[in-house]
């Protein structure tokens, strides 16, 4: 634990070090490199650029992005639900519990609540009714994989109720899918708001975030994380600004970033930066979950779910 630390301190370290002009001057010329910069990689930049900030709230958008880059339990449950979609066409229950324990046993100390590690490590299959965000900060593959939006839907719901079961887990997981899928699709960002609202009971989302930034805090749970994640894009004009915003809130900065990057990078218009992408795929992931992420695109361009 003690060397993992160090190793995970001197890769943050040389990160702050190089900064966002190194890594875009690696990037120059080197389009060609096959790091993607569009689907489920916005959702775990979110959670890479906003891990710094989950203990160490800011409550203003002019912080430093590249400070400490790291993947937590979002980026490696995402990649878990993005492997069950490859390789279980028929999307059951069992496959994605096997996927995600198998995964979530080879990541152990990246963050998990404590209810969701006993459950990783334990024998046991069936979920403890949370409402925690951890089933919508892992949702964006259905998003993205979704051919309709009743798909989208009914795969965030499986995705969700392996451990979230209660309503409002659920829910969040839905919204985040829907979301993503109907920004896919086109629609601007007025239909995805009145869709939300119409479709998710309780989700105000014509809060700003002026309004909810001086009383908001770490708050985990569905129904007090995601209308906020939501509002954190409907704020933002590029992909960059939205994962700005969800963390500016100071509350569960990489979980929210992570839902508000996935749904941003779906949008038209708020493509990702390159130097983003290749600062996460590079520096940040392992070989691992790279090919997991390489997988499950590839699976998205053969199938035509793109």
């Amino acid at each position: 634990m003690m060397l993992l630390k160090k190793i995970t301190d001197l890769r943050s370290a040389l990160l702050r070090k190089k900064g966002k002009q190194e890594v875009m001057q690696e990037t120059k010329g080197r389009a060609e490199l096959p790091f993607p910069t569009s689907g489920i990689i916005g959702a775990i930049a979110g959670d890479c650029f906003g891990a710094a900030y989950e203990f160490h709230p800011v409550k203003h958008g002019d912080f430093d992005i590249y400070k400490e880059p790291r993947f937590t339990d979002d980026t490696v449950m995402t990649l878990a639900v993005a492997k069950w979609l490859t390789i279980d066409p028929e999307h059951t229950h069992e496959k994605l519990v096997e996927c995600m324990k198998e995964l979530g046993r080879k990541y152990m100390f990246v963050g998990y609540g404590k209810k969701f590690l006993r459950w990783i490590i334990s024998r046991k299959t069936e979920p403890y009714n949370s409402y925690g965000n951890g089933s919508a900060m892992r949702v964006s593959p259905c998003g993205f994989y979704a051919k309709t939006l009743d798909e989208a839907l009914q795969l965030a719901k499986i995705s969700a109720e392996v451990t979230h079961n209660h309503p409002e887990g659920i829910k969040g997981a839905q919204a985040i899918a829907a979301c993503i899928f109907l920004a896919r699709q086109g629609k601007d960002k007025k239909q995805i708001c009145d869709y939300v609202e119409a479709h998710f009971e309780g989700y105000n989302l014509h809060r700003t975030l002026a309004e909810i930034r001086p009383d908001y805090g770490f708050r985990v749970s569905c129904q007090s994380s995601v209308p906020e994640s939501i509002i954190s894009y409907l704020e933002a004009d590029s992909y960059t600004s939205a994962i700005r915003n969800a963390i500016s809130l100071g509350g569960d900065a990489d979980t929210m970033a992570c839902m508000a990057g996935g749904i941003a990078v779906a949008t038209r218009g708020m493509e990702m930066p390159k130097e983003l992408a290749y600062c996460v795929y590079n520096n940040v992931l392992d070989d691992n979950l790279r090919q997991i992420l390489n997988e499950f695109n590839l699976y998205l361009k053969e199938h035509e779910r793109e």
